[in-house]
């Protein structure tokens, strides 16, 4: 039997991505809604037996507030956290304020929907894995500095990496496609990944991020698929 569900993310495109995905698996998807900052009313009234609440920055204080008065409120709905790679802090602080479970942004649609049963049924849905990355790194922290821009390149391709580089030379989808040699749509969708990767919300925080973290030095040299175009004004596409 299907889920009543709902999907809040500040992204609404994505959101709305995956709210068809789920529907195409038999899941009732009441909304896909933006920002997250109204997830909480919007959850009370429509009484979801799952939400899916997206995050970009899992351990900012504050972060997870919604899921605390969805859960006083409407305790019998189960909030299930999607973001991006956590910290231990994050996935401890998701938990604190009453979610059943957290999923990675990445996760493959499968893995989202095992989530969404487990958490339904009212089991904690974590995958193994992150638990295990998070054990790891507060067991190991001296094996695990915190190195902000290795931990964000390591979660990129080397296809996102040329991306990102673009972004922040000031290349627009336009002239990334061209340079690259895939269509715009391609284009478009490597860049919404990056962002999604990096938990930023346009271009612009993308090529801050990059710079803030040292995260292009670390990646060492890139090989671009064309010469560097002359720099562009950063333009949002989205």
């Amino acid at each position: 039997m299907g889920v009543r569900l709902m999907v809040v993310d500040d992204h609404r495109l994505l959101a709305e991505a995956l709210a068809s995905a789920l529907k195409l698996r038999g899941h009732r998807v009441l909304a896909a809604a933006a920002p997250t900052a109204g997830a909480a009313e919007l959850v009370i009234t429509r009484a979801p037996e799952v939400c899916l609440l997206g995050t970009a920055t899992p351990a900012e204080p504050g972060m997870f507030d919604p899921v605390v008065r969805i859960k006083r409120e409407r305790p019998q709905v189960a909030v299930v956290v999607l973001g991006p790679v956590p910290s231990p802090r994050g996935i401890a602080a998701a938990f604190a304020a009453g979610a059943s479970g957290y999923v990675r942004h990445d996760e493959r649609i499968e893995g989202v929907e095992r989530a969404i049963m487990k958490a339904r049924a009212g089991e904690a849905a974590v995958a193994p894995a992150l638990l295990q990355g998070a054990f790891s790194e507060l067991l190991n922290p001296v094996d695990q500095p915190d190195d902000e821009g290795q931990r964000l390149l390591q979660m990129l391709t080397p296809r996102e990496v040329e991306v990102l580089v673009r972004v922040a030379d000031g290349e627009d989808t336009r002239l990334i496609a061209a340079g690259m040699g895939i269509a715009p749509s391609t284009a478009r969708t490597h860049v919404q990944r990056v962002l999604m990767k990096l938990g930023v919300g346009s271009r612009l925080e993308a090529a801050a991020l990059a710079a803030r973290t040292g995260l292009l030095d670390r990646a060492g040299p890139v090989h671009l698929h064309s010469p560097p175009a002359s720099p562009q004004p950063l333009q949002p596409d989205f």
